[in-house]
């Protein structure tokens, strides 16, 4: 195995893993540290963890877990994935994540750079945009679990580590692959132990890619990918994510509340195709649990006779007013997990329904779905929007899923993801 990466959640995994496969690398993912050997011929794998919220040293030690079984399996080189939008709690999870891996593996360098062009992240100076506006500007200053206050990263990650934090910046990478390896040799010296790296195209990830070959370890979000399998001598190749035919009914379930997929089902709805909402707001907060269980027999209920007509949606997506209100109404954290519980439960019931085709929008809602489903790996497949493929999970009866983070997908996405689905198979 060439690349053994890390990814702090389930949706983060997929988009590592597409950006892989699409630059020639035969990939694997799984859910959770495997238990037992690599069993298949890869050059990559990608361990999707659960650990973006999770207190930092839970995080730490999952971390430390794929790590150990990464290298057992013969990792060349070890990549830890975090979002586009370098979101994580207040307390950090992407810095003492980082710092953990380092110690471990005796690394004196990094980098660090959540830059993916192609989905509108990008870094220059040091701040990251979200398309044309900075990222505390994009309306991740309102996620209901990791809230982006400061867009500049050198500052939010040296609030993370005790490691000095610099910046390789936009003249260096105009200058060439030499120029960043000289430049990382030059903040070696200064006693930086992490730099942000500017990037706001393709091609500065794809001028990046080899300055990095033999660092123990990289950090960043999923577009550095695109400029490693080259460090191996590999070029994309469209067999590389070639897919089993699909089969089953299909099904929508999302629980991302960003502006983007609140576009999304808005986008389906207006397609008068069917959808299921559920409105924790009408919960009463003395037995939650007996009525989320209520509405997810409501939701399947209502499911059942559709499904042989059609796709059909089920979300718990809705606009950044209602959630406020929900989160004051049940706490933050427990209103995500009553939700994600929801969901997941939902999924169960889809599934024995016969559904095999999965549309599944944001991170901790994929994370929860693709547990309650008992998926431990998937192979990876053509993508339907940046950083957004289709899967398989081999030998399970969850069949073709596409796990989708919450900022990524045009508005159209979930009818897209379905037609590009029979068109791969047609």
């Amino acid at each position: 195995m060439k690349l053994g990466c890390i990814a702090d959640d389930f949706t983060g995994a997929t988009d590592l893993a597409n950006n892989l496969v699409r630059s020639g690398m035969r990939v694997m993912q799984t859910f959770g540290v495997p238990t037992a050997p690599l069993s298949s011929d890869v050059d990559a794998v990608v361990v999707a963890l659960k650990s973006r919220t999770i207190p930092a040293q839970d995080a730490i030690a999952q971390s430390l877990d794929a790590l150990k079984w990464l290298q057992a399996q013969g990792a060349e080189q070890i990549y830890f994935k975090y979002c586009s939008t370098f979101d994580s709690t207040p307390e950090g999870n992407i810095g003492p994540v980082t710092e953990a891996l380092m110690d471990a593996l005796n690394c004196k360098f990094t980098i660090a750079t959540p830059a993916f062009p192609d989905n509108g992240r990008t870094v220059f100076k040091g701040y990251l945009f979200a398309g044309a506006v900075l990222l505390n500007e994009s309306g991740m200053q309102n996620h209901p679990l990791t809230p982006m206050t400061d867009a500049n990263l050198v500052r939010v990650m040296q609030a993370q580590t005790q490691r000095k934090v610099g910046l390789i910046d936009h003249t260096v990478l105009a200058k060439g692959t030499q120029a960043i390896a000289d430049k990382i040799k030059q903040l070696e010296a200064d006693g930086v132990g992490v730099a942000i790296v500017d990037a706001t195209s393709n091609e500065d990830l794809k001028t990046l890619g080899p300055a990095l070959k033999g660092m123990p370890l990289l950090t960043a979000g999923s577009g550095v990918a695109i400029g490693l399998p080259g460090n191996w001598g590999l070029e994309s190749s469209a067999q590389a994510a070639a897919l089993p035919a699909p089969t089953g009914f299909q099904a929508i379930v999302s629980g991302s509340c960003s502006l983007a997929t609140q576009a999304q089902v808005a986008n389906y709805i207006s397609t008068g195709l069917p959808s299921w909402q559920f409105k924790p707001l009408n919960w009463s907060p003395h037995d939650v649990p007996a009525q989320i269980k209520a509405d997810v027999d409501a939701a399947l209920a209502w499911a059942k006779p559709l499904l042989a007509q059609g796709p059909v949606l089920v979300y718990a997506t809705t606009d950044a007013d209602t959630l406020q209100q929900v989160q004051a109404q049940f706490g933050r954290e427990q209103a995500g997990e009553w939700m994600e519980s929801a969901l997941a439960q939902v999924c169960l019931g889809l599934q024995a329904m016969g559904v095999k085709q999965w549309v599944i929008a944001g991170g901790e809602t994929s994370g929860a779905c693709v547990q309650a489903l008992n998926i431990t790996q998937m192979q990876i497949g053509p993508q339907i929007d940046p950083g957004v493929p289709w899967c398989f999970a081999p030998q399970h009866m969850a069949g073709h899923l596409t796990l989708k983070s919450g900022n990524f997908g045009t508005p159209d996405f979930f009818t897209k993801a379905l037609k590009v689905l029979a068109e791969t198979a047609a």
